[in-house]
């Protein structure tokens, strides 16, 4: 890849070309998931980093040989929806519940003195309600209609994938925004002073939860939708 290739590139294009570059954009703090349409050039502007110091950490990453296994680009859609679901939704669906134990406990615990617990705890309560009916209507409608349609060429399953794709990349939108907000407020899962060993934990989920939820994002957005899309159309 050169470097004109990359200022072409959106971040999303770019991470998955080669997920391997996930890693130095999440150092950087650029989202490459919900805000992957971004060029290079403008999300280097917006976060004031320096994007040729940025491009050739890339390139360097990307002259190395790559595991077929993480070139997701090049993977089936049926496969790819199918992995999503054997990964990210089992990810999801098991540490939901304990989230949103553990951020009511610790803003229960230790509101009155760190009152941005509140604010994390309903932010994940309204993250939990959105992602399991997200999960669901994937799992039901749009994974289905997916498959019916590299099967049969369905017509009435393009439409579901159309209508449905438009609607959950707002979802994602939301999701993503309500993690970054929870990163924000709580200062990159800082946990502070007084904090508890619950506290600890609770910061712990969080972080894993929101990386897991930027590579969940970033197949679906930047390969699965668009490909599932091209068949549609």
């Amino acid at each position: 890849m050169e470097q004109l290739q990359l200022q072409n590139l959106s971040v999303g294009e770019i991470v998955a070309n080669d997920f391997r570059t996930s890693s130095l954009f999440k150092n950087a703090g650029i989202d490459f998931c919900c805000g992957g349409k971004q060029s290079l050039s403008e999300a280097c502007i917006e976060k004031g980093i320096d994007a040729i110091q940025l491009e050739n950490e890339i390139l360097k990453v990307s002259e190395e040989p790559l595991n077929e296994f993480m070139n997701f680009k090049n993977w089936n859609p049926v496969f790819l929806a199918d992995y999503i679901v054997n990964t990210h939704h089992k990810f999801v669906l098991k540490n939901l519940p304990e989230l949103v134990f553990y951020t009511q406990k610790i803003a229960n615990v230790h509101g009155e003195h760190h009152p941005e617990l509140i604010e994390v705890a309903s932010l994940f309560e309204k993250i939990n309600e959105e992602l399991l009916q997200h999960l669901k209507n994937e799992e039901q409608v749009l994974f289905p209609a997916i498959k019916e349609v590299v099967n049969t060429n369905s017509g009435k399953d393009k439409k579901t994938i159309i209508s449905e794709i438009a609607r959950m990349e707002g979802e994602h939108e939301f999701a993503g925004g309500a993690m970054d907000e929870i990163n924000k407020i709580t200062k990159g899962y800082l946990v502070p002073a007084d904090g508890c060993s619950t506290y600890r934990v609770a910061f712990k989920l969080l972080e894993q939860f929101e990386d897991d939820l930027h590579t969940h994002v970033h197949l679906e957005n930047n390969i699965l939708y668009p490909k599932a899309l091209e068949l549609a159309n």
